[in-house]
């Protein structure tokens, strides 16, 4: 550890260390005051800790005894007389601030001093910063004296189980990890469009129907929280100082539980649960009372659940309409006097907050319930800026500030240093509300997070948004960036995927080489060491399985996964390449009317597409796909196969019809079939669609072209798109 030297140098040093910096002892976040004492103190067997009798501090004195046990495999004791203890741990009211503590290690021994048990607990987890990684005989602690308190109380972490499933070991394991980072909410987003995560005993449904989805490859996704896995979830982090707040999304982001029950929304339409992201016009119909029925009864399921005095409703992205051709809302707006959409909201969001004051809980939501109006008792979480924040705070209302600090930002638009360089709170506005504002919070939406990447998403990043949460002074990114490294070797011990500070984990470019018949894939690396385990016949790469560094040749077609490993932990979710004979792989490819620049991948290849901004697709806008293959010498065929993609969310949609015709000298041109197919712009399920073509017997040509026509009506103004990845001649 690089704090040896500096107990080295105290013998020789003439000044006082009140300045040390915090980078020697490798805390995070950076605590308020630090000073560098003279030598260690000594951890042995049999050793006490000291605690007073209280059922709290007994506690945490065992979690400290447990954590020192794991760490370096020193037994101590625990017993309730502070003399008795060389680690004491003390209830000091001369201690002022909410969850401040003081640490002092000597030769002698530890005192950790707070005017609560919330202090105590984050005392201890500033001390387990301290003990060695390495094996040490006897391990050691350095002497050091640590003042300390947060910035703000709320200090917040929120993941999204509803786009993707988190197990509740994986959560469990982040809540340690956000108390080690002194993070002291859990702001659990469980419901959403694609999927409803929380069991509720009067409405099977919601998880019955509710909680799974069908993805675009026919498999079934999904899962949810029962309610004892629930108060297990919260107990565990109450007890790591973390209090936990549930957010069920209303009136908006509601399809999975229309889903369930469709009466909940206008129309009683029944729909299936999205598989895709983005905003959805299935919303909680306002001008019906059941749906409030309905609302009120999951929210006193939910709340005997969490004690949190906070339940987060959501309210966010409604789209603008929903309720205007709905006659029960326009009659509730005529009836209260309600202006336009904005005032419907309103009314819904006040409604709920009401239900919810009655049950000795705060409405929290996103910044979108200030439209048409908001009581100032609602605490708004800013996402969309600064000039949000202005209109909450001169309403009078609490804030918490989450815009900054989006964790799923691609890692070239945030990187660690610009997250830690720029203090989001630094802000005039702030200042002269600063009662009103409670904190931050970091949110992990997981439209592209899983449980195998999130670890990425979270770390390093999670480390500077602790210090901005944390220590007002705390604005030194070198003294920071040598915490922050120091500290990944713990992260490691605890198998955390933490990503790199400023580039992606592994980004891979497969490309085809049509002179030497060959498929490369090459991998950009964000860690020297991370290896690239893989399979050849679509199963999932281990530890075990072959591995490459930067570049994989191949030379025959296969269904290639990667997975990027350190050690033998799996960084993220594994990556498929689909590579398939062909005929024409490799041949020229001419159109009528050239592909956009922005999608022109290669129709022979051999390359099957899997999304559409993969590079692989071919897209034309407004226009027909007339693609011609010249084959460069007659060949003989039994089988023309072309893929197209449907994905009307982002105006994909499947052509028309397609023709299929031969030539045996590019001029004089037979049809053999053209087929019709069935266009539904409403469909927005991604999915690709084989459109073949077999003929009776074998033909013999040079040339092959496909007509593909385009579906040719624009959808809410903007022109469709047809999407082609390979014309496959068999």
């Amino acid at each position: 550890m690089r704090l040896k030297w500096v107990t080295l140098l105290a013998g020789l040093c003439v000044l006082p260390w009140a300045t040390a910096n915090a980078a020697q002892f490798d805390i995070v976040p950076e605590p308020q005051h630090v000073t560098a004492g003279h030598g260690v103190f000594e951890l042995q067997d049999g050793g006490r800790i000291a605690a007073p009798a209280n059922a709290r501090a007994q506690w945490i004195a065992g979690f400290l005894r447990d954590k020192i046990k794991q760490q370096t495999d020193v037994d101590l004791k625990i017993v309730t007389t502070p003399d008795e203890g060389r680690i004491t741990l003390r209830i000091d009211p001369s201690i002022k601030g909410n969850d401040a503590y003081r640490l002092d290690v000597t030769r002698k021994g530890v005192v950790i001093a707070a005017a609560d048990d919330r202090g105590l607990f984050w005392g201890v987890e500033t001390l387990r910063q301290l003990l060695p990684l390495q094996n040490e005989t006897p391990p050691t602690i350095p002497a050091v004296s640590i003042q300390d308190a947060p910035r703000y109380a709320w200090r917040g972490v929120m993941l999204d189980t509803a786009r993707h499933f988190y197990p509740v070991d994986f959560i469990k394991r982040q809540i340690d990890l956000m108390a080690y980072y002194k993070f002291d909410v859990f702001h659990w987003h469980l419901t959403d469009d694609q999927g409803w995560r929380i069991q509720i005993k009067q409405y099977p449904k919601l998880t019955s129907v509710g909680a799974w989805r069908k993805e675009a490859d026919g498999s079934r996704y999904g899962g949810f929280y029962t309610q004892a896995q629930i108060r297990d979830v919260v107990a565990y982090a109450r007890a790591r100082n973390i209090m936990v707040v549930p957010e069920i999304e209303m009136p908006g982001h509601t399809s999975a539980a229309i889903a369930a029950y469709p009466e909940l929304s206008c129309s009683g339409k029944q729909i299936t649960v999205p598989t895709t992201w983005g905003v959805f016009r299935n919303v909680d119909c306002v001008g019906k009372d059941g749906t409030f029925t309905f609302l009120d009864n999951v929210l006193d399921e939910v709340t005997k659940l969490f004690p949190s005095p906070y339940v987060h409703i959501g309210g966010d992205e409604v789209p603008e309409g929903v309720w205007a051709d709905c006659a029960s809302c326009q009659a509730l707006a005529k009836e209260k006097g309600l202006q336009g959409e904005a005032g419907l909201h309103s009314y819904f969001v006040k409604r709920i907050q009401q239900y919810l004051a009655g049950k000795g809980k705060a409405l929290i939501g996103w910044d979108e319930i200030m439209e048409g109006g908001m009581d100032p008792n609602a605490i708004v979480e800013i996402w969309r800026g600064p000039q949000e924040a202005a209109k909450a705070l001169a309403n009078g209302n609490r804030i918490i500030i989450a815009g900054p600090f989006y964790l799923d930002t691609p890692i070239d638009r945030m990187t660690l240093k610009d997250l830690y360089r720029t203090d989001p709170f630094d802000n005039p506005l702030y200042a002269k509300h600063s009662k009103q504002v409670l904190g931050g919070e970091a949110p992990l939406w997981s439209e592209r997070a899983t449980p195998l990447n999130a670890d990425a998403r979270l770390y390093p990043r999670l480390l500077a948004i602790s210090e901005h949460f944390w220590n007002p002074d705390a604005h030194d990114w070198n003294d920071f960036l040598l915490r922050a490294r120091g500290q990944e070797a713990w992260l490691a011990s605890r198998h955390v995927a933490y990503g790199p500070e400023d580039k992606d984990i592994v980004d891979y470019h497969l490309s085809f080489n049509p002179t030497y018949k060959r498929w490369r894939l090459r991998a950009t690396r964000g860690f020297d060491d991370l290896r690239l385990h893989y399979t050849l016949d679509g199963s999932q790469p281990t530890a075990g399985s072959p591995s490459f560094g930067d570049v994989l040749d191949l030379y025959a077609p296969a269904t290639l996964t990667v997975a990027p490993f350190r050690g033998d932990v799996q960084y993220q979710a594994s990556q498929t390449f689909k590579m398939v004979p062909n005929l024409a792989l490799g041949d020229p490819v001419t159109f009528a009317t050239p592909p956009s620049a922005r999608y022109s991948g290669d129709l022979t290849d051999g390359i099957l597409g899997s999304q559409y901004n993969d590079g692989d697709w071919a897209g034309w806008q407004d226009a027909d796909m007339d693609a011609t293959i010249d084959l460069g010498n007659p060949t003989e065929l039994h089988a023309i196969d072309a893929r197209f993609l449907q994905n009307a969310q982002d105006w994909i949609l499947l052509p028309r019809s397609v023709s299929f015709e031969v030539s045996g000298d590019g001029k004089s041109w037979t049809t053999l079939k053209t087929i019709p197919i069935t266009v539904d712009p409403n469909d927005m399920r991604p999915a690709i669609h084989d459109i073949t073509f077999m003929p009776p017997s074998p033909i013999v040509t040079r040339y092959v072209r496909l007509v593909a026509t385009r579906y040719g009506q624009p959808i809410n103004g903007i022109q469709t798109w047809i999407f082609s990845d390979e014309i496959i001649v068999k």
